[in-house]
């Protein structure tokens, strides 16, 4: 009982060390203490005072519970200011995943440029840690670094972190050239109905993987006979799908042609970190992709992911609901292009300056003012398609956007079972909307919004929507359990904080 005490605490001070950016050295210099006796204390290997956890616990910034358990994080939101200033858009949170695992792929050492620091990130960097893979913040925590072993310890996988991601399963493209056999744990994620991974294996079992699933594991095999002979048409036009197809492709010893493959932002920084591999990828940014293989990869590579369109739409969002005069710089403007439509139609007052490249040399961007605007409700519904239509996780931003302009808005969110249900939480806070159908909300404006007290859902990017509302209502507002938005969102809070808003992060005593 002892050492499982003593393990959890050095999770908490791990967790909370790499929430910091600071390198276990660092930490040590901060306590006065070596940097082994750091080691030690994050293993469970060493026994810790009470003393000892304040101490950690004030160098790091961060609340560590003497009983080593993490209370849930909380936001208390003093609603009704207006937001003003600028504001940049941090990297996909989407991409980087997407290169953590293919990180994978390569024997040498990958960089990794202003990596979202997330939790999602951090599920994968213990997942990565666990089977080998060297990790380490660089140039003061902006930069990541990951040097893989030359054999991976699958048996030693850190399944708590990797149940709490879905991520994980892009570990099955990279993974199936590296052995012939492994076990994955389950994928899980946001709340979002059942999500089958068949459309993944349809593709991969072209690569000879073959998975059955028992007892909260994915068993996969590999048989090295297999290889795709003709093109691979994916079943859906889904992200992860397509990285996946993608990964497993890139270490083909040959050429693969991938149809109906996604064209998202995400799907595109994988396929520029790939050609930085030297994997050569031809229609990038369209739907059918030719990937030439190379079968074993060894390079130092150094790449920076694009910024995030979805954070960008939040930004965008929190700045309407809010009636406020804000700017939104570093936007990736071929991946909002729909969304500023349908704005533009809405009535939004906005202009952008001229587009210029992120640093990946690839992806456009423009600064975006947005100001005050008398908003009317769309003539045609609010629903999402496959990029280059608007994006899927867009489309909950719309209703709080929907409740503020004048007039009745359809929202028709058809990808996913049930995180239509999840937009109706708006109601608790003053908003009109009535569910149709697991899939289908009408939202009524424009709202008088108010104060509450309530959980924060379980799925993402409706989280943050009923924190943008929180913030345009009057009195104080207590959003509780919120580790799902900072599964998508570096220190949304703060930042939020910087342009006007008035948030407070707690915890229960």
């Amino acid at each position: 009982m002892a050492d499982d005490y003593l393990v959890r605490i050095g999770k908490l001070i791990r967790d909370a060390r790499q929430h910091r950016g600071w390198t276990q050295t660092q930490l040590a210099e901060a306590l006065g203490t070596s940097q082994s006796a750091v080691n030690r204390i994050e293993r469970g290997n060493q026994n810790i005072s009470l003393e000892m956890i304040a101490r950690i616990g004030e160098a790091l910034d961060s609340e560590i519970v003497s009983l080593g358990y993490a209370g849930p994080m909380h936001l208390r939101v003093v609603g009704g200011r207006r937001l003003s200033g600028a504001i940049d858009v941090k990297t996909s949170k989407n991409a980087c995943v997407a290169l953590l695992c293919a990180s994978l792929l390569n024997k040498g050492r990958t960089v990794l440029r202003r990596v979202a620091r997330i939790e999602e990130v951090y599920r994968l960097l213990e997942v990565l840690q666990s089977i080998g893979v060297r990790t380490r913040w660089i140039n003061d925590g902006v930069d990541l670094e990951l040097v893989p072993p030359a054999e991976l310890d699958m048996g030693a996988i850190d399944a708590e972190a990797a149940v709490r991601t879905r991520s994980i399963i892009m570990f099955l493209g990279p993974l199936l050239h590296r052995m012939d056999a492994f076990k994955l744990p389950y994928a899980g994620g946001c709340d979002l109905g059942t999500r089958t991974i068949e459309p993944h294996m349809i593709a991969l079992r072209r690569f000879g993987l073959d998975i059955a699933a028992t007892e909260g594991l994915y068993h996969a095999q590999v048989d090295r006979s297999i290889s795709p002979d003709h093109p691979i048409v994916l079943t859906e036009r889904g992200d992860t799908v397509t990285e996946n197809a993608l990964l497993a492709a890139a270490r083909h010893d040959g050429v693969t042609t991938i149809r109906n493959a996604s064209s998202n932002y995400m799907v595109q920084d994988l396929c520029f970190f790939l050609e930085a591999l030297g994997v050569k990828v031809e229609g990038v940014g369209t739907t059918t992709l030719t990937v030439h293989g190379v079968p074993t990869i060894d390079v130092d590579v150094d790449y920076s992911p694009s910024e995030d369109p979805v954070e960008a739409m939040s930004l965008l969002a929190a700045a309407v609901v809010t009636e406020s005069e804000l700017t939104v710089r570093r936007v990736p403007i071929e991946f909002l292009e729909i969304e500023l439509a349908v704005l533009e139609e809405m009535g939004l007052d906005h202009d952008r300056t001229p587009e210029y490249f992120a640093d990946n040399g690839r992806t456009r961007l423009v600064d975006l003012t947005v100001r005050p605007s008398k908003l009317e409700a769309p003539i045609d519904k609010i629903h999402p398609m496959p990029f280059p239509g608007l994006n899927i996780d867009n489309v909950p931003f719309f209703a709080a956007i929907a409740a503020v302009a004048s007039g009745k808005t359809l929202i028709h969110d058809w990808v996913y079972d049930n995180r239509a249900i999840y937009l109706t939480d708006l109601n608790r806070l003053g908003g009109r909307l009535q569910l149709l159908d697991p899939h289908r909300v009408l939202v009524e404006g424009p709202t008088r919004w108010r104060a509450a007290e309530m959980m924060c859902p379980p799925a993402l990017r409706p989280a943050v929507v009923v924190l943008l509302a929180m913030m345009a209502a009057e009195g104080t507002s207590v959003l509780r359990n919120v580790y799902v938005i900072n599964r998508g969102y570096e220190d949304l809070a703060e930042r939020l904080n910087s342009i006007g808003a008035q948030i407070e992060i707690f915890r229960d005593i």
